[in-house]
């Protein structure tokens, strides 16, 4: 009788913990209304500070503006909005520059609050992670050499040959588009958006699935290369990527975007990101 009473209670003991846990991730996130609410519960990964993520190879998202002495410095709108993220959360910012496929991961392991490098909030990564609202609507384009414009002028025609090869950034939702309208192309994943312009450049891609904005930004620096194709995307925007359960970070996250989209700051953003990536710019990762 002992033995079947202490078998009843793991047993009820293990159900009890499994419905907390079922409750406790089908609970509705909290909601906050001010900023004081926030910060009350916000938690991040150093007590103090906002740790972000990024990858700097994304002109006019996030790259490095040489100054006058030679020095690099990180730019870009996603880097002055996670300034100002900061600043109206009163932490101080920490920028850690990585590989654009490693983020997501970081930010599940719980290495890193957010994530501003561009991301779309696709399905696939809200089974990862968390994301604020849209912060900027952009677009998609398939990018070739201006030379080659005439073989690719609708969606068509970048899947007209199977000899074609297309490039896409390694974990970037231009993956995606590329599996959708490339599919019988070759199809090249490259980690850094500066080794898929080169190959491009040097001929050896004949085109590439590349955000709009950030296309534009080396078409400046690359006479030679074109926007030859806009390509459909429903996720159209980007986000900030958060680790998943900090609901404080988020609600906190939205109040400074709704602020930084309704005061002009965001606009003033991006228009300093796109005179600094017109001028000597690095992109990638520093030694």
């Amino acid at each position: 009788m002992k033995k079947f009473t202490a078998i009843l209670i793991i047993m009820l003991t293990v159900f009890t913990m499994a419905f907390a846990q079922a409750a406790a991730e089908t609970a509705p996130a909290k909601t906050y209304a001010t900023l004081a609410e926030v910060k009350a519960d916000l938690k991040t990964v150093t007590a103090g500070k906002l740790t972000v993520a990024t990858s700097p190879d994304f002109a006019p998202y996030e790259f490095y503006a040489i100054d006058a002495n030679g020095k690099p410095n990180l730019a870009g709108f996603d880097m002055d909005l996670a300034k100002y993220i900061a600043n109206f959360l009163g932490l101080e910012l920490e920028v850690i520059p990585m590989d654009f496929d490693g983020i997501i991961l970081e930010l599940q392991t719980k290495s890193c609050d957010l994530g501003l490098a561009g991301f779309s909030p696709d399905p696939t990564r809200k089974e990862a992670v968390d994301f604020s609202d849209i912060y900027y609507q952009g677009g998609q384009s398939f990018v070739c050499l201006k030379k080659n414009a005439d073989n690719f002028k609708t969606l068509e025609s970048l899947n007209a040959s199977k000899t074609l090869k297309v490039g896409a950034q390694t974990g970037s939702i231009q993956v995606g588009l590329a599996e959708e309208f490339s599919a019988d192309t070759d199809i090249v994943l490259l980690t850094k958006v500066t080794d898929i312009i080169a190959e491009v450049l040097a001929g050896t891609l004949d085109g590439a699935y590349i955000e709009t904005a950030v296309a534009a930004a080396y078409a400046v620096n690359y006479p030679e290369l074109f926007l030859a194709v806009e390509v459909p995307y429903e996720e159209e925007g980007s986000a900030a990527a958060i680790s998943k359960g900090n609901a404080a970070l988020v609600a906190g996250v939205n109040m400074a975007i709704a602020q930084a989209l309704a005061d002009g700051s965001m606009d003033a953003f991006v228009a300093t990101a796109n005179e600094l990536s017109s001028g000597e710019i690095y992109e990638g990762l520093l030694d």
